[in-house]
């Protein structure tokens, strides 16, 4: 069939998809709750965006990142209201999830730009676990980010403009034990 859905929607639709894996959450002990969701989508964002980043003076990408960025806020817009929160306070709660957005994305920027994995181990406890983690799922979700990371870097740019993006399924990632996964 074909999918009509704008690009950015469809890749949007993509990372949440992936984000909400239940593995994670059954598995890898992120916590199951909307902030716990919140920063699943929020890790998956980085990744692509990242990846676009990465396309210098690529206006496509560019753009790309903008229209992702707003999807994803629309997205956390329409969600607060249908959770009930007020027209009033909708405002204030998407601009507090905007700052923690880009805190955490230039968390993981200067993570990954880092050749061990400490600083990505503190900002992964920080911004996922909050603090409290099993060190076996963290250091699997370490890995997996890191795998992700390195596979969207050789990801040609023109496939994320058309709206596609491949993760590796976190049961696939752990099954492999961390191999690269196709």
């Amino acid at each position: 069939m074909f999918d009509t859905d704008p690009v950015p929607r469809r890749l949007y639709r993509r990372i949440v998809e992936q984000a909400r894996q239940p593995h994670f959450y059954a598995h890898w002990g992120v916590p199951d709750t909307v902030e716990g969701r919140f920063d699943m989508i929020t890790l998956h964002m980085f990744l692509v965006l990242n990846r676009l980043r990465l396309a210098k003076n690529d206006e496509k990408a560019a753009a790309l990142a903008q229209e992702l960025f707003d999807e994803m806020f629309l997205d956390m817009d329409h969600n607060l209201r249908e959770m009930g929160v007020s027209d009033v306070a909708v405002g204030g709660r998407v601009r507090k999830m905007a700052e923690a957005f880009y805190g955490r994305l230039a968390a993981y920027r200067s993570a990954m730009e880092a050749e061990e994995d400490d600083a990505l181990k503190a900002a992964l406890m920080r911004n996922i676990y909050g603090g409290n983690a099993d060190e076996a799922a963290l250091a699997r979700l370490v890995s997996y980010v890191r795998v992700c990371h390195d596979q969207l870097e050789k990801t040609d740019v023109r496939t994320l403009l058309k709206g596609e993006v491949r993760f590796c399924s976190p049961e696939d990632f752990e099954s492999e034990g961390g191999a690269f996964c196709q």
